[in-house]
């Protein structure tokens, strides 16, 4: 799937620290993948993934099925 980027508009998850470090970063307004990019990276490819994907992924994070850090 080919999906335009150039005007997307990024934004960091609250719970990312200042310190530089290990975070995505995601792009909303997209009806049919949910656009995410490495943040030290900003240049860099996107992962598209489907909405079910994404919430999935989202559903994970939340109930601690990754650990905490």
């Amino acid at each position: 799937m080919d999906v335009d980027l150039t005007d997307a508009s990024w934004r960091k998850s609250s719970h990312s620290g200042t310190n530089g470090g290990q975070c995505i970063e995601v792009a909303d307004g997209f009806a049919a993948v949910t656009p995410v990019r490495d943040s030290k990276d900003p240049s860099g490819p996107a992962l598209l993934f489907s909405p079910t994907a994404w919430q999935s992924f989202i559903t994970a994070v939340r109930t601690g099925e990754f650990g905490t850090a």
